[in-house]
């Protein structure tokens, strides 16, 4: 969103602003988003109360109250006598993340959090979880002749590996790691690793994971997987990822 200024600001629903706390939570929207999107840099400094009034149509202090909002949700900084100031830092955004990330770091965070979650898909799957597993483990098997179609549905069968532990913030986590292996540098790899051979050794490793979680033999679901993930770090090394 475009910073405010000014005449920037489209004209307002006067029945919104009229009214000061539904008009404070308006502006505080507007605000909020033109700060999310990069319209303020960290450290920078708001228009004045003044300014953001009259590029509303509100009152100042309907103003007021949208930028203690906005200071609650930390990002911004009031400073009396100087001005409202971001506090906002704005990451980098899910998909400049994929194309920074190598498809070997990317085998290191897998490492980092997988084993846990299937000690967790162990403990948490459900009967239907298990008939899903079963299914992609018989699409693996029978729809990967080469690496696209295996990274497909190794992408869900691990995907669905992440829902299994009912929690969703690792879902949410998971989709992020499978966002990262649609990019370029994962896709310039994957001919190079994905032979017959390697897919068929793949999914012999999904097969006995697989029936590790449906036996709830936790100690053996995280070895293999564990294994599976370190096999595929030393073929990635091996073909200069």
């Amino acid at each position: 969103m475009a910073r405010i200024g000014v005449s920037s600001a489209p004209a307002p629903d006067l029945r919104v602003v009229s009214d000061p706390v539904h008009g404070s939570a308006w502006i505080a929207g507007r605000l909020r988003q033109a700060i999310q999107d990069g319209g303020y840099a960290y450290g920078e400094k708001l228009p004045a109360e003044r300014q953001l009034a009259e590029a509303f149509g509100a009152a100042r202090s309907t103003v007021r109250l949208a930028l203690a909002q906005l200071e609650q949700e930390r990002l911004v900084t009031r400073r009396v006598g100087s001005g409202t100031f971001v506090s906002h830092r704005r990451g980098p955004q899910p998909s400049d993340v994929a194309e920074q990330t190598s498809p070997l770091e990317l085998i290191e965070v897998r490492l980092a959090l997988e084993p846990h979650m299937t000690r967790l898909a162990v403990l948490n799957a459900t009967a239907r979880d298990i008939d899903r597993l079963a299914q992609l483990i018989d699409r693996l098997e029978r729809d990967c002749a080469d690496g696209e179609g295996f990274t497909q549905w190794d992408e869900a069968f691990h995907l669905a590996i992440a829902e299994c532990t009912r929690n969703p913030l690792l879902v949410t986590i998971y989709r992020q790691i499978n966002e990262v292996r649609t990019h370029k540098q994962w896709n310039a790899m994957k001919d190079k690793v994905l032979t017959p051979e390697r897919i068929a050794d793949y999914n012999r490793d999904h097969r006995n994971l697989f029936e590790a979680i449906r036996s709830r033999d936790l100690e053996s679901a995280v070895a293999i997987l564990t294994n599976h993930l370190h096999q595929a770090r030393r073929q990635l090394l091996g073909a200069g990822g």
